[in-house]
C-alpha cells in the first residue's frame, strides 16, 4: 500500500479518558434510502421518505434521479419523490458509491436517450463487468471500450424485453440487487442467476427483495440455488420511515469493548434485513454484553485496558461492511484471530483487505491477508509519525478512530471519507466521548 502523507484532512483520533455512558442516534441507512429512491423513481406515484440518510452517497443518487426525470423535493427532513418519464441525454456521478453505480445503470436502460457513468478515481477501479454484461445479455447497448468498469454509456431506448441473466455476483451482491429492482419494469420481468464463487452479502438481496414486496412487486427467491425472479407489473408508490444505518453503528458500539463502558444505540429495529443487526452476535464474540432496552440496542464491556478481548475466528460473508470494525477489534485480543469470507472486499472503496493489514501491522498488530480474508496478531500497539491511512475509505477513516480510543497518538489521514455515509462522524464520535 502507498504510504500516507499529513494533510489539512487529518484528525487526531481522541483517546478514551474514562468508560463511556453514551446514546448514539444515527441517521437512516444508506442501503435502504438508496433502495427506495429508486424504487419510488419508478413507483406509480409518489413517495415519501422519511429519516432519509443525507450523506455524499445519497445525494449523489437524489442528483443522478432529478438528472434523469425524476422530481425529488424537501419536505422538513422527508424527501417527497415524484416519478416522471425517464430521459437520457445526461450524465451521472457515481462519486465512490457502489449501490450508485450498480443500480442506476439497468434503470438507465428504460430511458429515452444516452446516459454517461463516471466517478472518482478509485471508482473506476471498482469490478462493473457483471453490470455491463448483464445489460448486454438483455439486449441494451452500453459503451464501455472493452474495460468492464466506468466510466461507460448506457443507451437507452425506453423499454428492455427483460428476460433470464446469468452473471457471477461474487465480487458483489449489489450486481443481482440492481437489476431486481428494476426487473418489474421490463416487459417480461426478470430472472437473475447467480453461477460462480461464493455470493457475498446476502442480507442486502434479501433487503432488495424485502423493499420489493413492500411496494407490492412479486419476487421469487432460490437461494439455495441463486435464483430470483421478479414478475413484470407496477411497482406501488410508498411512504416509508428508513430504519437507522445498523453498519454505522458499528464503531459505535464497539467503542464500548475498546474504552469499557456503555454505547446504546436507540431506535434498533425489532426485524430487520440490514447486515448490521449481525453486530448482535459478533460483539458478544469478543466478550462483549449485548442487550436491548427501551427500543435501543446497549453494548456493555469492561475495556481493553482492564482485560484483552477474546480470540475469534468469524465467517463474515454476510456482513463484510462490518469487517473493518471487527478486525480492528482484534488488535485488542488475547491472541490471533481469524477474519474468513471477505475476499470480495478488495473490489470496495479501497482494497481493504490490504489497507486493513499495511494499517494495523504500522500500529504493531501483524496482519495477514490469506485468499478471503485476513488473520491478526496482537502486539503492543503504538502509533508512529505515519497516520492512519483512510483510502478514501469511510471505514477505515472509523477503524482508525476505533483503534485511537486506547492507542495514543493516532492521526486519521482525512477523516472527511466518512461523509460517504456519515456527515459529522467526527463531532458525533467526540460526543460520544463527552458523555
Amino acid at each position: 500500500m502507498p504510504a500516507q502523507t499529513y494533510s489539512e484532512k487529518s484528525w487526531a483520533a481522541p483517546g478514551a479518558q474514562a468508560p463511556l455512558d453514551a446514546t448514539v442516534r444515527l441517521p437512516g441507512s444508506k442501503s435502504l434510502t438508496n433502495r427506495e429512491l429508486v424504487l419510488a423513481a419508478l413507483a406509480a406515484g409518489p413517495s415519501r421518505l422519511g429519516r432519509p440518510l443525507v450523506a455524499r452517497d445519497t445525494a449523489l443518487m437524489v442528483d443522478a434521479l432529478v438528472a434523469l426525470g425524476t422530481s425529488i423535493e424537501h419536505d422538513g427532513d422527508d424527501l417527497v419523490v415524484t416519478p416522471g418519464p425517464l430521459r437520457g441525454d445526461t450524465q451521472v456521478d457515481c462519486g465512490l458509491a457502489g449501490t450508485l453505480m450498480r443500480f442506476l445503470p439497468p434503470l438507465a436502460a428504460l430511458a429515452s436517450g444516452p446516459v454517461r457513468f463516471d466517478g472518482d478515481e478509485r471508482a473506476r477501479a471498482r469490478p462493473m463487468a457483471e453490470t455491463v454484461g448483464s445489460l448486454r445479455a438483455l439486449g441494451v447497448e452500453v459503451d464501455d471500450d472493452g474495460r468492464g468498469t466506468l466510466p461507460f454509456t448506457v443507451r437507452g431506448s425506453g423499454a428492455v424485453d427483460g428476460g433470464e441473466v446469468v452473471l457471477d455476483a461474487s465480487r458483489s451482491s449489489q450486481f443481482v440487487s440492481g437489476l431486481l429492482l428494476v426487473g418489474a419494469r421490463f416487459a417480461r420481468g426478470l430472472t437473475v442467476q447467480h453461477r460462480g464463487g461464493a455470493l457475498p452479502s446476502l442480507p442486502h438481496i434479501a433487503m432488495t427483495v424485502d423493499v420489493l414486496a413492500r411496494r407490492g412487486v412479486r419476487v421469487t427467491s432460490d437461494v439455495a440455488a441463486a435464483r430470483w425472479t421478479v414478475e413484470p407489473g407496477p411497482i406501488a408508490p410508498r411512504d416509508v420511515v428508513v430504519e437507522p444505518d445498523l453498519s454505522n453503528a458499528a464503531p459505535f458500539l464497539a467503542a464500548a469493548l475498546v474504552a469499557g463502558g456503555r454505547v446504546a444505540v436507540p431506535d434498533w429495529p425489532e426485524r430487520t434485513t440490514q447486515v448490521g443487526d449481525r453486530l448482535r452476535e459478533w460483539l458478544p464474540a469478543f466478550g462483549a454484553r449485548v442487550s436491548r432496552a427501551a427500543g435501543a440496542l446497549v453494548v456493555e464491556a469492561g475495556g481493553v485496558r482492564a482485560a484483552p478481548l477474546r480470540a475469534v475466528d468469524l465467517d463474515l460473508g454476510e456482513g463484510g461492511e462490518l469487517a473493518p470494525t471487527l478486525v480492528g477489534l482484534a488488535a485488542f485480543a488475547d491472541g490471533p484471530s481469524r477474519f474468513t469470507g471477505i475476499g470480495h472486499l478488495r473490489g470496495h472503496e479501497t482494497d481493504r483487505l490490504a489497507a486493513l493489514a499495511a494499517e494495523l501491522t504500522a500500529l504493531g498488530a501483524a496482519t495477514e491477508e490469506t485468499e478471503d480474508g485476513l488473520v491478526v496478531t496482537p502486539g503492543p500497539l503504538a502509533a508512529t509519525d505515519r497516520p492512519w491511512g483512510a483510502y478514501g475509505d469511510h471505514r477505515m477513516a472509523t477503524t482508525g478512530a476505533l483503534l485511537g480510543l486506547a492507542v495514543p497518538g493516532v492521526v486519521v489521514d482525512d477523516v472527511t471519507t466518512t461523509a460517504k455515509t456519515l456527515p459529522g462522524f467526527a463531532a458525533l464520535w467526540e460526543r460520544m466521548l463527552r458523555a
